[in-house]
């Protein structure tokens, strides 16, 4: 992992957004994240994670950050899967509030400034967003129901819709979770576990105007029902302590 020219030093929020193989939507995601972010009155930056891309995604988000000074580029080495470069992501983020959204355009910027409102009000410090209308295939969203229900069973929490991308969260608690490949999906349950306090919205959801997802049905399911049960496994053996010298 290589980090690229830092920006402006400790930004209020920072967004975080994982790319691999996203050359058609990576600079349009940018491009419309800048007027929400600078319609905040926040000091702000844009972290865009390439994933080991093997098109021009690192390309694109070289050009963007030519023209963003808010803009850095973190580039993987290597394709390590969305919870690395998330990992990658949080790691590098210097604001005190951290976003996380996918690259694929189908999270909508505009649910940025009443997230952060919700936030704001001082009884949460995460916000997911639950995806109102999903504007996926039947497969997909059947099976996002199904397996939705079954992580809250055996987990042992209650998400909405824990694959929505679009999250919010104070830093402080992102600094705590244990990082491992399947992580993107438990974020929720994750920062629960260290004390967090979680809020849930509606957001929207638009359909992927390029590109391809890089999720299968199945691939999801072989993937997803390991990570539970490791995830089980550490709410099970987990220990929270906060001590302080005397």
């Amino acid at each position: 992992m290589r980090a690229e020219t830092p920006g402006p030093a400790r930004p209020e929020i920072s967004v975080v957004i994982p790319f691999y193989n996203e050359a058609e939507c990576a600079g349009p995601q940018i491009e419309a994240l800048y007027p929400v972010l600078r319609s905040l009155g926040r000091s702000f930056e844009i972290l865009a994670v390439d994933d080991g891309s093997t098109d021009r995604t690192l390309e694109v988000l070289k050009a963007e950050k030519a023209r963003h000074p808010e803009l850095r580029v973190v580039r993987l080495a290597a394709n390590s899967g969305q919870s690395a470069a998330t990992a990658a992501g949080f790691a590098a983020a210097r604001g005190a509030l951290v976003f996380v959204m996918d690259g694929d355009l189908q999270a909508d910027p505009a649910d940025i400034p009443p997230m952060l409102a919700r936030l704001e009000q001082g009884d949460c410090d995460a916000v997911c967003g639950w995806r109102q209308r999903r504007q996926d295939g039947w497969l997909r969203r059947a099976s996002g129901r199904i397996a939705n229900g079954v992580r809250n069973r055996v987990s042992g929490d209650r998400v909405i819709d824990t694959g929505c991308p679009l999250k919010l969260f104070r830093a402080e608690f992102l600094r705590r979770i244990p990082v491992f490949r399947g992580m993107h999906r438990f974020l929720p349950t994750l920062v629960r576990m260290e004390g967090a306090r979680v809020a849930e919205m509606p957001v929207r959801h638009r359909p992927r105007p390029a590109g391809r997802s890089k999720y299968g049905v199945w691939n999801r399911v072989w993937a997803g029902s390991a990570d539970l049960l490791g995830v089980r496994w550490l709410r099970s053996r987990h220990i929270r302590c906060h001590a302080e010298e005397i």
